[in-house]
């Protein structure tokens, strides 16, 4: 079998992409079809002795779409982006200016502005109704593809989004020229019976709708671009006792690679000489670099802070970590179905139905009414107009913007309509916690010390001491000391000992800092500060021991501090029935103390970075609708595999790129609040569904007229149009409403 991705071109609703698995999955020789709607992509999976590309390709072109080769798709894929955004802005511009002066020609005398007499309904009928015209026409003409790609599906069986805007503003259009023809025959009665309006304001607002959507697609190509230029482009390696540089394409395991301090590991592999420090944060997320030491593995991409080193490759090209993340994210985001939109189920029976209940009337009329053309016209057009999904189309679209808009005002960006819809059924939230529940910088959380000196002396002389060192424990307590302004001493004989701490001299006096190794090597008594310091690694801190003169001084710990908002973020998800889980790459003991005191449901402790996906995969398994919350590039493939991936605006810019929502405050109560959004417009949107099918229904029987028949009136297309501006006026109202929304923090 043979597995290749396609880039299909065309798409703009969950139905494009059900029409093009439909066909594509008949195909003889096909297992599998599965399109994407949010990256455009199709994935196929086929036996290539009885299916050739061109058959695949051919099938697409006949559905109405185009299927390119990915391989083929690079930065052009980007270009189209943006030329297609400028595009949809220009037509939108080219819109709005053609209907705000129709609509202050066809609405204003309602409202008691004065138009120019020339166009006077009252006066010059025939041009109040031909001003209208010309104005609809651009905006028809820049909305072309609505009606090409909406009658196309229509036509193939498979009716869309498009084809309610198409079929919609069609009916509206073809019935306000009907009336113009009668106004310029002399019945002046249908003057009020134009609606061009009505179409020219849903294409503008949809054309706005869709220039938003365009912006927050494509985004999976930028981050896994972001994500290769992670890794340096050269390696220095040894060759003949040489250090010769190479392009990292022409490393190859067991190569032995030399890095200088500040310069990033090219590809995966093994210390085998030298001791360092390495930031992996732009992996692991985690704050605190990692001493390596001979025999130790490092991650290519990751910084070497203060050493030099020399290692042995083990992985390289595909085999990296930070490949395998890569490809974690092509794949997670590229498995992600698309969501089914009700409007498109709705249209795929209800469009076709009233276009035949509409011919069918009109000839019942003619033919078994006996009545006139101008009647079985009349009837044709008014359930044409009554059942025009104006409201239908506007449904969905208007409660996503306003909901949308609504969250970013509130620092949530939702980056589709499709996130914003799906975040309704999340039942497990899970959270990273270094950068998201925690700070993700280590900060002084406890000075214990010896009865001969003072908290302040204590911190001051280890802040003196720290000064010379590059550890992230020893910047925590000079960054602590500076806070608490303390004046630093000068140190001399200043001496790193590698995974131990550092020696140095203050005023005479001799210091050492570090861990419970260096001060039994040292043979320094602890005594009670044993007990004190497993208490606080018990916490989840970083206990500091520090001997002046040979006799121990006191413990500085050193922790990753939970956020302010992380407690409360985590009642209000339960208060709202919501599982939370805890993902990190921390030991047991520390993961536990966190969770313990945030109220964390589940602990996912000791999870390598390309494992996360995993974890998330399996509570999917179980049944659970998962929000992923990170900000590390770590985080990326999680938060791609989740239903919705949520990321801290203080994040990587890849985790914010391969999130469906972003934090931009970094204030963990915006999670509820994304999810309390979410459910306040699904609500919403079922309401404006009800209520624009529900005038249809009641509506179309009567402008068929079933009244008429049993001697009641007969609905005139005015009414018809009405009812029909009625239900459009009544949802974008309701969807309104969504604006009294309030965030979970307030």
């Amino acid at each position: 079998m043979t597995n290749k991705s396609f880039k299909i071109e065309g798409m703009t609703c969950a139905s494009c992409s059900r029409a093009v698995e439909r066909v594509t999955g008949k195909l003889d020789g096909v297992t599998s079809a599965n399109v994407n709607l949010a990256t455009e992509k199709l994935s196929i999976s086929y036996d290539p002795s009885k299916l050739r590309v061109s058959d695949i390709k051919n099938a697409v072109v006949k559905a109405g779409y185009k299927a390119v080769e990915e391989d083929i798709v690079v930065d052009v894929d980007r270009d189209s982006k943006v030329k297609e955004q400028k595009s949809l802005w220009l037509r939108f511009i080219i819109s709005l200016v053609a209907t705000l002066p129709l609509l202050y020609i066809s609405m204003g005398h309602m409202i008691g502005l004065t138009l120019p007499e020339f166009i006077d309904p009252m006066m010059h009928p025939a041009a109040f109704a031909i001003a209208q015209l010309i104005l609809t026409i651009p905006v028809v003409a820049v909305g072309y593809r609505y009606y090409i790609v909406g009658f196309k599906t229509l036509f193939k069986g498979s009716p869309n989004m498009d084809s309610l805007i198409a079929i919609g503003t069609s009916a509206a259009v073809v019935y306000g020229v009907f009336a113009l023809v009668q106004i310029l025959q002399g019945d002046a009665s249908y003057t009020m019976e134009l609606y061009f309006e009505s179409a020219a304001v849903i294409l503008t607002l949809i054309t706005l709708g869709k220039y938003f959507e365009t912006v927050s697609k494509g985004k999976t190509s930028e981050a896994i671009k972001k994500l290769m230029g992670l890794a340096p482009k050269t390696a220095t390696i040894i060759r003949d006792d040489h250090e010769v540089e190479i392009p990292i394409d022409e490393v190859e395991v067991g190569d032995v690679i030399v890095v200088k301090p500040g310069e990033k590991m090219p590809v995966d592999g093994v210390v085998v000489s030298g001791i360092t420090s390495v930031d992996e944060a732009m992996l692991t997320g985690e704050s605190i670099p990692v001493e390596k030491h001979i025999g130790d593995t490092v991650i290519g991409a990751s910084i070497n802070k203060n050493g030099s080193i020399q290692y042995k490759a083990t992985r390289v090209g595909k085999d990296t970590a930070l490949a395998q993340i890569i490809k974690l994210v092509e794949d997670a985001q590229g498995s992600k179905a698309p969501i089914a939109k009700l409007a498109d189920i709705i249209s795929g029976y209800f469009v076709p139905i009233v276009i035949v209940l509409a011919i069918l009337s009109g000839l019942a009329w003619y033919f078994i009414g006996g009545e006139s053309v101008t009647f079985a016209l009349t009837i044709f057009i008014s359930v044409l107009v009554i059942a025009c999904p104006c409201a239908l189309g506007l449904a969905t679209p208007t409660a996503i913007m306003v909901g949308t808009g609504k969250g970013a005002e509130n620092g949530v960006l939702i980056k589709s309509g499709e996130a914003l819809e799906t975040a309704h059924i999340i039942d497990t939230v899970v959270f990273d916690k270094t950068g998201t529940i925690t700070e993700g910088s280590p900060r002084v959380t406890d000075i214990i010390t010896a009865d001969n000196i003072s908290e302040d002396m204590l911190l001051m002389l280890s802040a003196s001491a720290e000064k010379g060192s590059e550890h992230p424990l020893g910047e925590a307590i000079v960054d602590h000391a500076v806070k608490m302004d303390l004046q630093t001493e000068k140190a001399s004989d200043f001496k790193a000992i590698p995974g131990h701490g550092i020696e140095v001299t203050i005023d005479g006096k001799q210091m050492l800092l570090g861990n419970r190794k260096l001060m039994v090597d040292r043979n320094v008594i602890l005594d009670s500060f044993e007990d004190s310091s497993d208490r606080l690694a018990n916490e989840g801190k970083t206990p500091m021991y520090i001997a002046i003169d040979g006799s121990m001084a006191g413990i500085i710990a050193v922790a990753d501090t939970v956020k302010d908002t992380s407690k409360r973020a985590i009642e209000s998800l339960h208060n709202m029935g919501i599982k939370v889980a805890m993902i990190t790459g921390d030991n047991e003991r520390t993961a536990q103390a966190i969770a313990k005191q945030v109220g964390i449901d589940r602990v996912l402790s000791e999870v390598l970075p390309e494992d996360k996906a995993n974890e998330v995969k399996k509570l999917q398994s179980e049944g659970s609708k998962v929000a992923m919350v990170g900000d590390g590039i770590n985080d990326a493939p999680a938060l791609a595999q989740a239903d919705i991936g949520i990321a801290i605006g203080s994040g990587t810019d890849v985790a914010m790129e391969s999130a469906d929502i972003v934090l931009m405050r970094s204030d963990l109560m915006d999670v509820p609040t994304a999810i309390q959004l979410s459910r306040s417009t699904i609500r919403n949107i079922k309401q404006n569904l009800f209520w624009a099918f529900a005038y249809n229904t009641i509506g179309i029987p009567i402008a068929m007229g079933i009244l008429h028949i049993f001697g009641g009136p007969l609905l005139s297309p005015m009414f018809a149009g009405a009812a029909m501006s009625l239900s459009s006026v009544s949802v974008v109202t309701n969807a309104l409403r969504l604006k009294r929304f309030k965030p979970a923090s307030k």
